[in-house]
């Protein structure tokens, strides 16, 4: 049985939209080691492989040790949560798969988040990269400011434009019930307090609700105008105590490497993808690439400095480069155009942040620039991506 693309729209797409990053409904998806967790549980429950195969559209996971595909569609990826549901009569099957939920799941941008410094630094992790792991949905913080004396509360929104579809509870579900997992990992066992969690979707008819108080430790209400969870604002800088913060940079710049590639992928950040799948570009050219990424989130790239990064004197550089018939010059504007397509998706940054981590000393240097680049200005052109 194949499932069918249902006519989503993932708008309006505002310019302060979470959902502004999401691609075309048609080339959303799930990557495999996040469906992985959706498909084990089924199958640890005892669903009948087979048939949900069937109902969902994947025959992979009939095979037990099969692998999955590396992506999977987003409405076969609900699909085979509604299906697991309704065979195993398992009206909590999405909170079950949230709490089975690991480091494996978030494969593509969990090892990030096990290097920050605080729950802040985990949650704006979080909403940057997990795009790698599904296009579901996106997340975003938002903190309120203390009123007469009372906690500033914090609250971890989701939204998603798919919550009209068979499944979407489970969906929902699964998804804030595997934060609540990956959050109590990240604290060590220490209890994070939460004052309530709320959803879109309605309470399910004739279930035991106490099954949520139980998985996430918070009272639970339906029927909201945004699925979140409120909790203290403090929370958000507690430490994280198993925390490798040396190891933040490396996986930080893969994370971000990843990030382009993916959106270079769905058609949402203009480059030479085609071009270098064709003709992979020499090693040289590579590693100055990623030397001029690390420089210009610092500061701005430099000839002398990316040399001695290499190991490598200034002129043996720029012969090398010749020789691979690239420039510096190039390269450095190169990765700003690449760059700069990736940053103006993320709401949360203003042009000014976004012209100084791409190296421009001036906003008026960084427009001129785009201009050149785009034939528009920075404003227009995240308009239109997110219109």
């Amino acid at each position: 049985m194949s499932v069918s693309s249902p006519d989503i729209q993932h708008g309006p797409q505002l310019l302060n939209s979470p959902l502004s990053s999401l691609p075309p409904p048609a080339q959303a998806r799930v990557v495999g080691a996040y469906a992985k967790t959706a498909v084990d549980t089924a199958r640890e429950l005892g669903a009948d492989m087979a048939q949900l195969a069937e109902a969902c559209g994947l025959p992979e996971i009939a095979q037990p040790g099969a692998a999955l595909p590396e992506a999977i569609p987003v409405q076969r990826y609900i699909a085979l949560l509604n299906a697991a549901a309704l065979q195993l009569d398992d009206v909590f099957f999405g909170l079950h798969v949230g709490q089975r939920m690991g480091l494996s799941t978030f494969a593509s941008y969990g090892l990030v988040l096990c290097t920050c410094a605080n729950f802040r630094a985990a949650a704006e992790q979080t909403r940057r990269f997990e795009g790698l792991a599904h296009d579901l949905g996106r997340s975003e913080i938002v903190v309120e400011d203390a009123v007469d004396g009372s906690l500033a509360l914090a609250h971890y929104r989701w939204h998603s434009p798919w919550l009209d579809q068979p499944g979407a509870r489970h969906l929902s579900e699964s998804v804030m019930a595997g934060i609540h997992t990956f959050v109590s990992w990240l604290a060590g066992g220490a209890s994070v307090p939460a004052y309530a969690l709320a959803f879109v979707h309605a309470a399910p008819e004739d279930a035991d609700l106490a099954e949520y108080q139980r998985v996430f430790g918070a009272p639970v209400r339906f029927g909201a105008r945004v699925t979140e969870a409120s909790f203290p604002a403090l929370v958000l800088d507690l430490p994280l105590p198993n925390a490798d913060v040396g190891m933040f940079p490396p996986l930080l710049r893969a994370a971000e490497e990843r990030l382009a590639q993916r959106l270079r992928e769905a058609g949402l950040v203009e480059g030479q993808a085609s071009a270098n799948a064709a003709a992979p570009e020499p090693a040289i050219v590579q590693a100055v690439r990623e030397c001029i990424r690390t420089q210009l989130r610092h500061d701005r790239a430099q000839l002398p400095a990316v040399a001695a990064t290499l190991s490598l004197s200034v002129r043996t550089l720029q012969r090398r480069l010749a020789e691979a018939e690239a420039s510096f010059t190039a390269l450095v504007e190169a990765v700003r155009r690449e760059q700069v397509q990736v940053l103006l998706r993320d709401p949360q940054l203003s042009l000014t942040e976004i012209a100084f981590l791409l190296g421009f000393s001036e906003q008026s240097n960084f427009n001129h620039a785009f201009r050149g680049w785009f034939g528009c200005t920075p404003a227009a052109w995240r308009s239109r991506a997110s219109g």
